[in-house]
């Protein structure tokens, strides 16, 4: 039976101390990184009215915001109600079709107990179905506005992005995720003309 000299011993317990305080340094430097970053959010860029902003699967590019008592399909609803519409091109940068997300861009800050909005097609005034790759449509997203809130003057949309991911961590399969805020969009808004969306 040979004998492990104390050498090979030692550059052994050498070895396993060198890797642990490598892992605890590594480990201590990506948490002050995390902190920091969270402490200190990167300035989310603003961008005017009419210019694109790349999202990553989608290319968008606003257009107006307007109020009405009309949703996009030009139907009175049977109950009064007062909308909130953002119009807005959207390009679907992806290789299949794909629906607009309400979480593509959202009231910056966000609003407690508003419904998600509906898309609309502008040139069917029909709800939007699903956009087909490098075939730009415009759209409206249409909220349904609670009676208990002053109509607003202007909107502040924070426009979010995802990311494509051939395998994703948790389940190994391909798909779009969502990311950091891209873009913040600060709309006036009018009123449509007898409360009818154009």
């Amino acid at each position: 039976m040979s004998v492990t000299p104390r050498s090979t011993l030692r550059q052994r317990l050498l070895a396993f101390l060198a890797a642990g305080i490598g892992g605890t340094v590594a480990a201590a430097v990506s948490f002050a990184m995390t902190v920091y970053e969270a402490a200190n959010p990167g300035v989310i860029p603003s961008v005017a009215v009419g210019a694109p902003i790349e999202t990553g699967r989608w290319t968008v590019t606003f257009r107006e915001a307007r109020t009405g008592t009309v949703p996009p399909t030009g139907v009175e609803p049977s109950q009064p109600k007062n909308f909130v519409m953002v119009e807005f091109d959207a390009d679907n940068r992806s290789a299949a079709t794909a629906y607009a997300s309400p979480r593509l861009f959202a009231f910056d800050p966000p609003m407690e107990n508003l419904p998600d909005p509906t898309f609309y097609l502008v040139r069917d005034k029909s709800i939007a179905s699903a956009i087909n790759p490098d075939m730009p449509e415009r759209l409206i997203a249409a909220w349904e506005w609670p009676e208990a809130l002053p109509l607003p003057q202007a909107v502040r949309l924070k426009v979010g992005s995802q990311i494509y991911k051939h395998r994703d961590n948790l389940y190994g399969a391909s798909g779009w995720f969502d990311r950091d805020a891209v873009a913040i969009v600060e709309l006036p808004v009018t009123a449509a003309e007898n409360g009818v969306a154009q």
